[in-house]
């Protein structure tokens, strides 16, 4: 089991803080759940907790990056995504600004808050917006590797980081998509987290003599098309899994691409249909909405009949 994301993305940027002095961090008073205040610690000088203002937050974001620094904005995404989506569209991205917008807690991982704090429509919503790259990582490493990326690129990259600590997935030299399992029957392609179920659903697979291959997907925009293409090409069949609603997410982005280039194939999507979630544990209630090891199996293996 790996550490959780956002203590590998709160480590990572008190690292980079050293090497990198133009990395300034803005939290909303929730430093102590996002762990940037692991930055703040190191770097007082260039940690600003602005309060439960996110909208003025990314503002003043988008004023230091244009004074040749490089923000991180972090606080939880549901917050991010709606409380600072005018400011996100109007001033960083219309701007094309390099500010960074880490999105903590995503998808139901602050799961015993319950819907008023589950972003499940981040992902639509960043995506949508012009200059805006969007990636999810599936564990702590690919956490770490999306900010390393972020920090290199001239406009603006959201990052959507999980709550909980999961399982490692195989490693990679940088952020990308990533074939954990290799196969012939099936191409499952994970967005995030749901990248380990993912691999747990492949050996269940196995056991009945299909062969799936996962591959782990967490940039979503800029989509690497060439990698979902190739599978497909050879398994003839694509099933998409992601911890956000179904409309305007990862699966959305796969088919709108897969339809412009004219590829075929037996296509379903596991997500959250059109529905609000609710409290609980994060585990069963990722299971109650379709993300388990057994429920993509099951879906995999109609795909396969």
């Amino acid at each position: 089991m790996s550490m959780a994301m956002r203590d590998a993305f709160g480590s990572k940027l008190a690292e980079l803080g050293a090497t990198h002095p133009e990395l300034v961090v803005l939290d909303a008073d929730v430093s102590s759940s996002t762990k940037s205040a692991l930055f703040g610690k190191a770097f007082p000088d260039r940690f600003y907790n602005v309060g439960v203002a996110e909208g003025n937050m990314v503002d003043i974001a988008a004023g230091l990056a244009t004074c040749g620094y490089h923000p991180v904005v972090n606080a939880f995404s549901i917050f991010l995504a709606l409380k600072g989506t005018d400011q996100i569209r109007n001033t960083v991205c219309y701007n094309n600004l390099p500010v960074i917008i880490a999105g903590a807690y995503g998808g139901l991982s602050d799961s015993f808050d319950g819907a008023s704090h589950q972003a499940i429509t981040d992902i639509a919503i960043m995506r949508a917006l012009p200059n805006m790259q969007v990636i999810v990582p599936g564990d702590a490493a690919q956490a770490q590797q999306a900010l390393e990326y972020a920090l290199t690129q001239k406009g603006p990259v959201f990052i959507r980081l999980n709550r909980n600590p999961m399982p490692d997935l195989p490693s990679a030299s940088e952020i990308g998509t990533v074939c954990s399992v290799e196969g012939s029957d099936i191409t499952i392609a994970a967005n995030g987290i749901t990248a380990s179920y993912a691999n747990k659903a492949a050996s269940l697979l196995a056991k009945e003599g299909i062969k799936a291959e996962v591959l782990s997907v967490p940039v979503v925009k800029p989509l690497d098309v060439e990698s979902l293409k190739k599978s497909v090409s050879k398994t003839g069949a694509l099933l998409c899994v992601e911890e956000h609603v179904l409309m305007g997410g990862f699966a959305s982005a796969v088919s709108e691409a897969f339809m412009k280039q004219g590829i075929s194939c037996r296509f379903d999507a596991i997500g959250i249909e059109d529905t609000f979630t609710e409290s609980g544990p994060y585990e069963p209630l990722l299971a109650k909405y379709g993300i388990s090891a057994e429920n993509i199996a099951m879906r995999a293996k109609n795909l396969c009949k």
